[in-house]
């Protein structure tokens, strides 16, 4: 596998993320019946300053299968609609009640509690409008609305953060907080993998490297997350850092200590890179992005 220059790839990286931007931006352009304030609610949170790292991983894996990014724009649009309405959600006094994310005041605090759920249920409402009108053919819109919804639902995302939720009150061991995240965390991030295969025509093997790809960056993620909650300050991450020990919840530096959450996270990227041999050099970007989620923490 070609190794992409660090250099190149945040300007690579820089330059999808641009483009993912350009495309959100279209989504948001005022519309016929939408009510203004609700449309400023959604525009201030899918807008808002951030890695695009979703998005960015539909577009690198429709490219490792030999497609265009452009062509998998719109289920990149998607899967980060999705991400905004469970972080405007995640962010709620009924949920982590949090006030600053993406280095701004939370959608509720920005607007207040109850345009903020709606523009969560519109978020989610419209990424699947998105792949069922702009992703073609209709087969394959069919298919990445199917992979989206499970896993954004009761088995994958949502599933993740009910018992991310109840940690604090249950005993927990490792297995149980790798449960909790490769469901949390890691299912948005392997299907966004497995969309941009789909429209790229991938065969079995490239989906399954790029699923089994998927679950190693989506724990490796998480892993340098919690890190970076102990670790880092708040003007670095643009949300609060500490809550999660403050809360009782399971983490992996709660549980194994930094170094060897550490360590574990740097053999998990390692798997993760292990798993895109099959894809060749067409992966570069893919296996560059691991080390950049690993290098998150330092």
């Amino acid at each position: 596998m070609v190794e992409i220059p660090s250099r190149c790839f945040t300007e690579y990286a820089a330059q999808l993320r641009r483009q993912v931007d350009v495309a959100l931006h279209r989504h948001v352009e005022p519309g016929a019946g939408c009510p203004p304030l609700l449309r400023d609610a959604i525009a201030y949170s899918l807008l808002a300053p951030g890695k695009r790292l979703r998005p960015m991983l539909v577009l690198m894996a429709a490219e490792a299968c030999g497609r265009s990014a452009e062509s998998a724009m719109p289920a990149a649009c998607a899967v980060e609609m999705v991400h905004a309405y469970s972080l405007i959600h995640d962010d709620l006094p009924a949920m982590d009640d949090d006030d600053l994310r993406r280095g701004q005041p939370t959608c509720h605090k920005k607007f207040d509690e109850a345009t903020a759920i709606l523009a969560g249920d519109a978020l989610l409402t419209m990424a699947f409008e998105v792949l069922a009108t702009q992703v073609s053919p209709l087969d394959v819109a069919a298919a990445c609305c199917a992979e989206l919804a499970a896993a954004a639902g009761p088995s994958g995302m949502v599933g993740g953060q009910a018992d991310d939720m109840a940690a604090p009150h249950v005993e927990g061991d490792l297995a149980a907080l790798e449960s909790i995240h490769r469901r949390k965390t890691g299912a948005m991030i392997r299907v966004s993998l497995r969309l941009g295969a789909r429209i790229a025509s991938a065969d079995a093997e490239q989906l399954a490297a790029l699923s089994d790809y998927g679950d190693q960056l989506g724990l490796a993620f998480q892993i340098t997350d919690d890190l970076l909650d102990v670790q880092s300050n708040e003007a670095t991450l643009g949300k609060r850092v500490g809550k999660d020990a403050g809360l009782g919840k399971l983490t992996f530096p709660g549980l194994l200590g930094i170094d060897q959450s550490l360590a574990r996270a740097e053999q998990t990227v390692q798997r993760a890179c292990r798993a895109l041999e099959p894809l060749g050099s067409r992966a570069g970007s893919l296996e560059a992005l691991a080390h950049y989620v690993l290098e998150r923490n330092r």
